[in-house]
């Protein structure tokens, strides 16, 4: 009896523990101060987490719920405050904060790792034909333009022409500035077999940098959950959605 009585005691110190250890929850707030380096990193780790990819329809209509129950004020006794900001990393994971519908998984923030490092190591891969060069620039275009519209903001929609425009030119001046980079390599005669193989594998480098952030109009919804600022800030004048730079004249600095 004593050591039941002990278990439930240790259990119930333990819920509190984790608890007390989760601050006060704010409803469409970061959960991290954003006015250091390291709220900011732990800030960007919870939206980038890939473990939201597995979770199921059922836990995510019982997030849902329970920030609903929570705005209302009509909150269930012992919900705790780590289950507030668990439910909310849900709700953000996985749905558009505007539509409020499902972001397709391949296209979510948190999926934006484990689908895009297949394309990386197909843009490293060595001894590239101008075919498979061309395939793996125009597919890594076209995921980051999917990831950027996916992730869009949709409160201020922008025209279908410009987003089409914005891809359009991505994928041209990613596959010329590869293809071109390729072709002066093979050309320059004073590298060595072994200097030309390692500059090849820098080539996807400046093609993929120089368009990180000019890929299609419209502020993403990343921007949106990271931003330490106010809603007025938005929309990003760069579209990445990486992008820190927002409309504002003060800004924490980073």
């Amino acid at each position: 009896m004593a050591d039941t009585a002990t278990t439930a005691s240790a259990a119930a110190a333990s819920a509190a523990s984790a608890s007390t250890d989760a601050p006060p929850f704010q409803l469409g707030k970061p959960r991290f101060q954003q006015t250091s380096f390291y709220g900011r990193f732990r800030h960007f780790l919870d939206i980038i987490d890939p473990r939201t990819l597995f979770v199921t329809e059922r836990r995510l209509r019982e997030a849902v719920q329970l920030l609903e129950d929570y705005k209302h004020g009509t909150l269930r006794p012992g919900v705790t405050n780590e289950q507030l900001w668990s439910a909310q990393k849900i709700k953000q994971a996985i749905l558009h904060p505007d539509t409020n519908e499902k972001i397709f998984m391949p296209f979510r923030m948190s999926g934006y790792i484990p689908f895009g490092t297949p394309i990386v190591v197909g843009l490293l891969l060595p001894n590239q034909t101008l075919a498979s060069t061309v395939f793996w620039q125009w597919l890594n275009q076209s995921h980051n333009a999917c990831v950027n519209y996916a992730n869009r903001n949709a409160t201020k929609p922008s025209p279908a022409s410009k987003f089409i425009q914005g891809y359009l030119g991505a994928v041209i001046s990613a596959v010329s500035i590869a293809v071109g980079l390729n072709v002066l390599v093979q050309k320059a005669n004073k590298f060595t077999p072994a200097t030309r193989l390692l500059v090849q594998r820098f080539v996807p480098f400046p093609a993929v940098g120089r368009l990180s952030c000019r890929r299609a109009p419209g502020c993403s919804s990343l921007c949106k959950a990271s931003c330490a600022w106010q809603p007025s800030a938005w929309p990003c004048r760069w579209p990445s959605a990486f992008s820190r730079r927002c409309q504002r004249l003060k800004r924490p600095s980073w």
